[in-house]
């Protein structure tokens, strides 16, 4: 089959999160303009999240059976974006997570803009886009006494643990590269790296071109609600309870703003 140019399919993998899927898949449709296709890759959710889904005419629903029965964590979510991609025929992939919120329109384009004209680009996002105050942000870099360190003594990273890569919270890729080099989601995450991590080393060391776009320009446009899927799941995952309670109580906050509130009121995005 063909593959579709200048236009970009838009992932988004579920795991029994109805509400924040149901949002993140909303505010996809309110925000975006232009044509897309709109991809869901659903993990074993069994659940209502999967019922709502399946009610979606504007979506590609893809339902993903794990024979290992791990439907949880990163080493799910790595292949249910590989599944994607290999399924994938527009000139794009973007990667969002269920957690992410569009709250603006043109993201997309924010996106896609530095591939225009560089076929050697590869890979455009930005980090973990979290919904943090400045101040916090910045505070916490400068009490980061580990990285500090580390620095200082030249601790050798091999591995690339601390070397910065596009997070798959809100990234495009061009497809046809990706495919070309036979690059996956899943790469050494036996070595303790996360989602993407290697894909995206693989890809700046290969000679490809990737951009960076800083998480105060993106979160002017997307928003992440960090950790929210583990603690909707909290039984499956070992989070402290401080980090619940801070996570659980970012989430109330948000649902309950005006923005989400408008969003989740028009029942016409489903259709």
């Amino acid at each position: 089959m063909s593959r579709t140019n200048g236009i970009a399919t838009i992932c988004v993998v579920n795991y029994k999160t109805l509400d924040l899927t149901r949002l993140c898949l909303r505010s996809i449709r309110k925000y975006t303009r232009g044509p897309y296709e709109m991809v869901v890759v659903d993990n074993n959710s069994q659940d209502e999240s999967l019922e709502y889904l399946k009610s979606l005419p504007w979506i590609r629903l893809m339902e993903r059976k794990d024979p290992t029965n791990d439907s949880s964590g990163g080493y799910a979510h790595a292949a249910a974006l590989d599944w994607a991609l290999q399924e994938c025929r527009t000139e794009f992939f973007v990667s969002l997570h269920s957690d992410t919120v569009v709250h603006r329109e043109r993201w997309l384009d924010l996106l896609l803009e530095p591939f225009r004209d560089e076929p050697k680009m590869a890979c455009v996002g930005g980090g973990k886009v979290e919904l943090e105050e400045t101040w916090r942000v910045w505070l916490k870099k400068a009490t980061d006494y580990k990285t500090f360190f580390r620095k200082l003594f030249r601790v050798p990273d091999p591995l690339g643990r601390y070397r910065y890569y596009n997070r798959t919270v809100c990234c495009a890729y061009r497809t046809e590269i990706l495919k070309k080099e036979n690059l996956s989601f899943l790469m050494d995450r036996d070595k303790g790296l996360t989602v993407g991590q290697k894909l995206y080393f693989e890809l700046e060391d290969r000679g490809y071109k990737t951009v960076r776009i800083p998480d105060r320009v993106l979160k002017q446009y997307v928003f992440h609600l960090a950790h929210a899927t583990q603690v909707v799941n909290q039984k499956q995952y070992n989070l402290q309870r401080r980090t619940i309670k801070k996570i659980q109580k970012r989430i109330k906050a948000i649902m309950e703003s005006e923005l989400i509130r408008s969003i989740l009121s028009e029942d016409s995005l489903d259709c």
